[in-house]
């Protein structure tokens, strides 16, 4: 348990700080393409979001749920699993030099199917934008590859670390635009120049993230060298497995392109495709912090226990990384419930814009706590190599969410779509995470988590006073129009207020109800203080 608590303070801290600067980038880009209401926002929002939709694909589905065991398999072999590794990186480079290249050339193509309802205006910057953006597939691809590779080989640390190189580039870049060409508002207008320094930022920090991590590849203790044999590699039985991981991300990837495509309506008018991607942003902050750098390390332990038989243990590491998950997640929800506005303050240029965007992100944190949960049970199946269980309740949301979509498009003012579209992704999580745990439920028999759905409840309970207590801190200071949101650097002072005072009431509140779990957040705390 020890090693497990390290690899998650090693990875917790990387992508803390990697997340933290990831939102310095974020609002400097935001502040050079105001958000609501900005039709170059939308645009290069589009453009941008393609690359990030095939290493999806990569990332969240091949690699993370099949080719980790893969490798954790062949580490038995005499070589170490050198050879297999060697194979399957010349495999996945040769690949996604295919799928980069091809992709370019069908640019125009993307962009229609992604930004058809955008103003006419929009659509040929969207383009431009494209043809500079789409490179960096190859770099989230190879990324992705060795960053998996190293992770089950427990070199944990640098794939969370690397971002935060792409993160200094994209800020410096960003930061020389406005200097050079002043902000940006409307989709009309732009030049070359323009396009290339906005453009060739994001996919130069792309590059500079994938190379990095080719600096620590020795520590994965791995030989490997250009191998194109890929007979006896297992490509069959890979991609029996990976097949359903591949439809399971492809028909989410179809519900996330009928929401950029329908929000596209609200450009120009309100929140939009920007802010959708903005809001979301802010909601993975929690996320990867907490979910990704306690589950990353408890998935290569749940592989290592399925690969063994050990259902038992297998149980015990639902419980405890639902637990350690939960009491920490559970904290963050009510302290950012509390400062949403603030929060929201660092993407817009008004008090009255910043609560448009507030409803796009508090709809997304209704799903908060249920996404965290059923990432761990995903991550259970594809321990077991079982993949067509998870694209059968991916598909249920995915058909969930592209109906809601319609509804919201149909039903709402283009001021109120992004935020119904929002919210309608949110249930279908919930009903997405009901059907995980009756279906794993049938695989390996009773999970074992009464006890962590006991302690939930007793995180909730606990929460309640904690956004009471920083929601008050907020209105104290102003509220919604007042000293909170009348700037940027008063925003920032309002957020640590209110997130210090909602997390003492919550850390009080725990120790009162005398939480077990307290403890374990409180250790997992310690190890990011320095010389931990």
């Amino acid at each position: 348990m020890a090693s497990i608590g390290r690899a998650s303070a090693i990875v917790g801290a990387g992508t803390l700080v990697s997340r933290v600067t990831g939102l310095i980038r974020n609002i400097v880009l935001a502040a050079a393409l105001p958000v609501i209401g900005g039709g170059a926002a939308d645009a290069f929002a589009i453009a941008n979001q393609l690359p990030n939709n095939i290493y999806a694909i990569i990332s969240s589905g091949l690699l993370a749920g099949v080719i980790v065991p893969q490798i954790i398999k062949a580490a038995s072999h005499r070589d170490g699993g050198s050879a297999f590794v060697s194979k399957l990186l010349t495999l996945g480079v040769t690949a996604l030099t295919a799928v980069t290249l091809v992709a370019v050339v069908a640019a125009p193509v993307l962009v229609l199917l992604y930004g058809s309802r955008l103003s006419p205006a929009a659509i040929p910057l969207t383009i431009a934008f494209a043809y500079w953006c789409l490179p960096q597939l190859l770099f989230y691809g190879l990324y992705a590859l060795v960053g998996e590779v190293l992770n089950a080989r427990r070199v944990f640390g640098p794939f969370a670390w690397s971002p935060i190189v792409n993160n200094l580039v994209s800020i410096v870049g960003f930061a020389a635009f406005i200097w050079i060409f002043g902000v940006q508002r409307s989709a009309v207008g732009w030049t070359p120049e323009m396009i290339a320094v906005l453009a060739g930022t994001a996919t130069g920090g792309i590059v500079a993230q994938a190379l990095v991590l080719l600096l620590f590849w020795r520590k994965a203790g791995l030989h490997v060298r250009p191998d194109f044999q890929w007979r006896g590699i297992g490509l069959r039985h890979i991609a029996r497995l990976a097949g359903w991981t591949f439809l399971m991300v492809v028909v989410g990837q179809l519900a996330g392109l009928v929401q950029t495509n329908l929000v596209g309506a609200a450009s120009e008018q309100g929140a939009s495709v920007a802010a959708l991607q903005y809001a979301w942003l802010v909601f993975m902050l929690p996320f990867s912090v907490i979910v990704l750098s306690i589950g990353t390390p408890y998935f290569t332990q749940l592989s290592e226990h399925a690969a063994a038989g050990r259902t038992d243990a297998v149980r015990t590491d639902l419980d405890t990384s639902t637990r350690t998950i939960g009491v920490l997640m559970v904290g963050a929800l009510a302290a950012i419930v509390a400062a949403i506005v603030p929060i929201s303050r660092f993407f817009t240029h008004t008090p009255e814009q910043s609560v448009q965007f507030s409803l796009v992100l508090g709809a997304y944190l209704v799903a908060l706590l249920p996404l965290s949960v059923q990432f761990v049970l995903q991550r259970t199946f594809y321990a077991y190599h079982d993949t067509r269980t998870p694209f059968v309740f991916t598909a249920v949301q995915a058909a969930l969410v592209i109906l809601g979509a319609l509804a919201a498009f149909a039903l709402l003012a283009p001021v109120h779509l992004a935020a119904g579209i929002a919210l309608t992704q949110s249930l279908a999580n919930i009903v997405q995470l009901v059907l995980a745990v009756v279906l794993l439920r049938r695989k390996i028999g009773p999970l074992g988590m009464g006890g962590a759905t006991v302690a939930y409840l007793r995180f909730l309970g606990a929460a309640i006073p904690a956004g009471a207590a920083g929601w008050g801190v907020f209105l104290l200071l102003g509220g919604v129009g007042g000293w909170a949101t009348s700037g940027l650097a008063q925003s920032f002072v309002a957020i640590v207020a209110i997130g210090i005072a909602a997390l003492l009431v919550y850390a009080l509140a725990l120790w009162a109800l005398r939480a077990p779990e307290l403890r374990a957040a409180a250790s997992i705390a310690r190890r990011f203080l320095p010389g931990r």
